[in-house]
């Protein structure tokens, strides 16, 4: 197959006014714009496919992800993709080791933002022109094509390319079966759409009841602005959801490590399954001192929404830190490094539970994890995948809930592709959604 090569990469400054309404909001961030930087990537192949990726971003600074990723692009246009697949670890690692701006990472921050939406959209594509589903895809790989794709450097003291490829080559037993068991009954998920932290109560009561009939049995509570509201917020959830189903808090990276642990002291009788985020995410002893302190009440610690790399991601693991792996689909350096954390959670036999609180992760993310419980972890105990109820609509392949569970994706590539009007509408500034926004007093001020 002619893959084609590189002609055009173009970015475009993506956001959805979410402040508004207070969708996303939590002790961190309580005003966010869910946005994106979004990559398309062009070829000269007949067969006119394009790759489409992103990376989440909360509104402002998105500008500076996309200054990044127009930087990066010199990496990218004129190759031939055929060439990056067959080499795709040394490309992965040309794209996070430029000599010059690796200086503003390295594989951390905006750098490696726009290194996640440029390889999106490189995995997107590929996904297209072999006709399958991304998850798909993976699932198919030969184990050693499959480790071609991963840089192991700064892990190996933790995960070799060869025990990566034993995990692998075990999970082939009963994969046949546990594809068909996706496609029929789907990943479990939880919902974080009742409970962010700026709703009122009244909101949260109709949503938490409209969830509980539509079969929902997992759900988290934005906590760590205030421990009496905190108090008040997880009574009513637990009151509304009763004893049987399942209560997680996040503090979005609120408190001090001691402060964590009295905190989520004071909110153990609600009996919550973890506490996401407690701390700094960068801070790995803190997260093994929580973790320790809160496992004495039967709570867990989750976090990797906001983990720079597969390198902190080993830490934690090493460290005991940590009781759920959180990966993203757009913190991390795409497809690529996931696949490393995926094995190295395999390995230490830590459940995965993806973060999927953006626009477009519940769409990218789902591949991610479906693939894991069928080539990888091959077990559902402990697991489910965030679920946010929020702009799917702008997507031209939007995920599919079915009774609280993603549904397998079926068309080919990553979901990743927006539709071409929500693109136009909601471009940042120029788009018709933020013109009348910016040019009306009272919402200009907020941006």
């Amino acid at each position: 197959m002619a893959r084609g090569r590189i002609t055009a990469l173009t970015v475009s400054d993506v956001r959805f006014p979410t402040s508004l309404d207070h969708h996303g909001s939590d002790a961190m961030h309580p005003d966010p714009d869910y946005s994106a930087a979004y990559v398309v990537i062009q070829t000269d192949a007949s067969d006119g496919l394009k790759g489409y990726g992103l990376t989440f971003t909360l509104g402002k600074g998105t500008e500076v992800v996309v200054c990044a990723i127009n930087a990066l692009s010199a990496h990218v246009v004129n190759r031939d993709l055929d060439e990056i697949i067959s080499d795709f670890r040394g490309f992965y690692r040309q794209l996070t080791s430029d000599g010059q701006l690796r200086w503003i990472g390295p594989e951390k921050g905006a750098v490696h933002l726009a290194t996640a939406a440029i390889l999106n959209a490189v995995w997107d594509l590929w996904a297209k022109q072999e006709g399958k589903p991304l998850w798909k895809l993976l699932v198919d790989m030969d184990p050693k094509q499959l480790l071609s794709c991963i840089d192991f450097r700064y892990i190996t003291d933790a995960l070799t390319e060869e025990e990566a490829y034993t995990i692998l080559q075990k999970g082939l037993v009963g994969k046949k079966e546990r594809e068909e068991q996706m496609l029929k009954y789907g990943y479990p998920a939880y919902t974080t759409s009742c409970a962010w932290l700026g709703y009122p109560d009244q909101q949260l009561k109709q949503l938490c009841t409209e969830a509980l009939k539509d079969g929902w049995t997992r759900f988290k509570v934005k906590v760590g602005a205030d421990l009496q509201d905190d108090i008040r917020r997880c009574r009513l959830v637990r009151e509304m959801i009763g004893p049987e189903n399942i209560l997680m808090l996040d503090a979005n990276q609120r408190w001090e490590v001691e402060e964590a642990i009295e905190w989520v002291t004071k909110l153990a009788e609600f009996k919550p399954l973890w506490i996401e985020e407690p701390t700094s995410p960068d801070d790995v002893l803190g997260h093994a001192t929580i973790s320790k302190a809160l496992a004495l009440l039967g709570i867990g610690v989750a976090t990797g929404e906001q983990c720079h790399n597969r390198v902190v991601f080993k830490q934690l693991l090493q460290a005991q830190a940590l009781s759920y792996v959180q990966i993203d689909s757009c913190r991390l350096g795409s497809v690529n490094e996931n696949l490393s954390v995926l094995l190295m959670a395999k390995k230490f036999q830590i459940p995965v539970c993806p973060h999927a609180g953006g626009v477009g992760l519940c769409e990218l993310v789902q591949h991610l994890i479906i693939f894991d419980y069928i080539s990888i972890s091959g077990s559902l105990e402990n697991r489910m995948c965030e679920y946010v109820d929020h702009l799917h609509e702008h997507f031209k392949y939007p995920v599919v809930i079915k009774n609280a569970s993603y549904m397998p994706p079926q068309a080919p590539g990553y979901s990743s592709e927006m539709k071409e009007d929500s693109v136009r509408k909601y471009q940042f500034p120029q788009g018709e959604i933020w013109q009348k926004l910016l040019s009306d007093p009272q919402t200009a001020n907020m941006r």
